[in-house]
């Protein structure tokens, strides 16, 4: 895709790049709002009511996200591509693994997945502090939302003197089963 304008102030080239990585979180978030629908439909067990009732404000500011990103990319002169067959060709990471399980364990699954969208808003924070402060800020408060909903499925996850059952997985399932 070639940019054939941006903002006034910022270069074509550095609206190509910041565009490119917006790319990236647009296919990360919207994956996300899929997940979190996905665990929300197939929860079950003792906390189900609960982790089924947390989740749908977590889809539904995912998917404010989602927006919000995407008419950032074609603010700055690119064309947001949010179809599925883009997001599963440009993904870095595997698909959810979890299926009909007990909530706590989906929970132990999903820190993972909200550890893995955090880390890569916060390079895109860093990424963005000299050519683009605006994306940046607006990276910026998805993140602290991001790490909000990371809280809420970590306090499940949380013993008595604070540490993440989950702490040592390094996979969804691994995860699941420490939970």
């Amino acid at each position: 895709m070639t940019i054939r304008y941006t903002v006034p102030g910022m270069s074509i080239d550095d609206a190509t790049d910041v565009v490119a990585l917006l790319q990236g979180r647009l296919h990360a978030l919207n994956d996300l709002a899929l997940t979190l629908k996905h665990i929300h439909w197939n929860v079950v067990g003792p906390n189900f009511i609960a982790v089924h009732t947390m989740l749908d404000p977590q889809v539904e500011g995912v998917r404010a996200m989602v927006d919000t990103t995407a008419e950032r990319i074609a603010t700055l002169g690119g064309s947001p591509n949010g179809t599925p067959g883009s997001l599963v060709a440009a993904r870095t990471w595997d698909d959810y693994s979890v299926g009909r399980e007990d909530a706590i364990k989906h929970l132990g699954a999903l820190d993972l997945v909200y550890a893995g969208v955090i880390g890569d808003h916060r390079k895109g924070i860093e990424q963005t502090e000299e050519t683009d402060p605006v994306t940046q800020d607006m990276l910026i408060a998805q993140a602290a939302e991001l790490e909000q909903y990371q809280w809420f499925v970590r306090a499940h996850l949380e013993t008595a003197d604070g540490t993440l059952r989950t702490a040592d997985a390094g996979t969804e399932t691994r995860a699941a089963a420490q939970a």
